[in-house]
């Protein structure tokens, strides 16, 4: 894949686009003509933090740089797995791409290279009380310098030896570099990305169980009509989805409302799918801001604030918590689906009520994965406390609202494979169902046949949820 100034998409072998190399050195040269102005230029002619005011003589200002990635190592395991290790160094190099950077070329070559042979800086995924992403950006780049840790199929490895074994040399840093890499929120960045992926396919997912639902209980539809959102257009988009999957099925006989649970179901997709659109908004928008701090802009170096990605971290907790909610609902639908009162089938699901269980068990599991995925409602952006002596006093910790983000999906994943194989159980008993749902139906018992009689379905279930990521298309 060539990288040109319009970009790349990350997956395939990366190569620089000669036009951008010269573009590239030409912006070094501008920064470094900037610089000998002899101006102060914080992180670079300066200390940082607290030390800003400290001027740095030219024998300093050569080794600041690469103190600036040694000390701030401090953190430890557990660490980023390693893909999203990569994706770390693709939305770093993606910002070297940008025209406020002022890296050399040969950075930029540098990390393209450890892209492709497969590089994989040990970057800690907790611990990280900084005001931006100091701590994981020095973890990972200082690995560039042959310092540090590596991993090499999930052993760590010194990071020398690890540049020896592809025949680099540890890299070389001038002036600026050091800091450019320490700079921005590309953790952030990659947490909101992949979050908001995952919990887009989670309300997909979970329209699809809601659907199902509907289908089983033989739900009235009139509640479920598209005149009923409104100026919503999330909640419209949701209706309309329901009505193309469920909406021509039998009502059940005596039936006058569905349980609550799946009547304000479209509710809480909706109000998921507007949260997660404007985290989406917000991580493209980061995209056109320059990260670095200072930035090059207009031939001056401008000091930046784009390593406090609360704008990030805040929306990732408010997805979160609609998350919450989605497996709240989720896990008392399928309770529903399991109680002859509501769905007019056997008891639990079962063929044999008594000597068998049914799915009941199933249900089980998720009531804990919710107990879990509970847990993970409280903001994690929120708590700032002073550092570096009182200059660094507002934390945004939009990392950790990212890993919480990713750990919900986890969790919610979890409990939609739950659901999922209720319903398909719940249909199969019952027989006929909604023709639009079949081809879900048979897909889910491709992967957990359904239950004649009890067994164990742990191992099953667990290949349902690795599936999902991918499903529906």
């Amino acid at each position: 894949m060539i990288i040109t100034d319009s970009g790349f998409a990350d997956g395939e072998r990366l190569v620089l686009d000669k036009p951008l190399v010269s573009e590239l050195r030409r912006r070094r040269e501008e920064a470094l003509t900037a610089l000998r102005t002899g101006s102060p230029v914080y992180g670079v002619t300066t200390g940082m933090g607290r030390l800003a005011g400290v001027a740095l003589d030219a024998r300093q200002q050569a080794e600041h740089q690469r103190n600036l990635l040694i000390g701030r190592a401090v953190g430890g395991p557990p660490w980023l797995p390693p893909a999203d290790v990569r994706a770390l160094l693709v939305v770093r190099l993606r910002d070297f791409l940008q025209p406020w950077s002022g890296v050399s070329a040969e950075l930029v070559q540098f990390l393209v290279d450890r892209l492709n042979d497969g590089f994989t800086p040990a970057v800690p995924r907790s611990g990280l009380g900084s005001s931006g992403e100091i701590i994981p950006l020095a973890h990972a780049f200082q690995t560039f310098l042959g310092i540090g840790t590596v991993l090499e199929d999930g052993v760590e490895v010194p990071a020398a030896v690890a540049l020896a074994s592809r025949g680099a040399a540890p890299y070389v840093l001038g002036p600026k570099e050091g800091a450019s890499l320490l700079q921005g929120s590309p953790l952030a960045v990659v947490h909101a990305q992949r979050g908001w992926a995952d919990a887009r396919q989670l309300i997909r997912l979970q329209t699809l169980t809601e659907a199902m639902a509907i289908d089983v209980l033989g739900a009235p539809r009139e509640v479920f009509s598209p005149v009923m959102a409104g100026s919503d257009d999330h909640l419209r988009s949701v209706l309309l989805s329901l009505g193309g999957l469920a909406g021509d099925g039998p009502v059940r006989a005596g039936v006058v409302q569905a349980p609550l649970s799946v009547r304000v179901a479209p509710r809480a997709l909706a109000h998921a799918s507007r949260v997660n659109a404007e985290l989406e908004s917000a991580f493209r928008r980061w995209a056109t801001m320059p990260g670095d701090s200072p930035s090059f802009v207009d031939g001056s170096f401008i000091p930046g604030t784009g390593y406090h990605a609360a704008d990030l971290g805040l929306r990732m907790d408010a997805v979160t918590a609609a998350l919450v909610h989605l497996g709240e609902v989720s896990v008392q639908r399928q309770h529903r689906l399991l109680d002859e009162r509501f769905s007019g089938l056997p008891p639990q699901l079962t063929t044999d009520p008594g000597p068998q269980a049914g799915l009941v068990p199933l249900h089980k599991r998720a009531v804990g994965e919710l107990h879990a995925l509970r847990r993970l409602a409280s903001p994690a952006t929120l708590g700032s406390v002073d550092t570096s002596a009182g200059q660094e006093d507002v934390q945004a910790f939009a990392w950790a609202a990212g890993e919480q983000l990713r750990s919900a999906a986890s969790h919610l994943y979890a409990i939609t494979a739950c659901e999922l194989v209720t319903a398909s159980q719940a249909r199969w008993l019952a027989a006929d169902g909604v023709a639009g749902l079949g081809e879900a139906y048979e897909w889910v018992r491709s992967v957990v046949p359904v239950v004649e009689e009890d067994r164990a379905l742990g191992a099953e279930v667990r290949r349902l949820i690795e599936e999902l990521p991918d499903a529906l298309g």
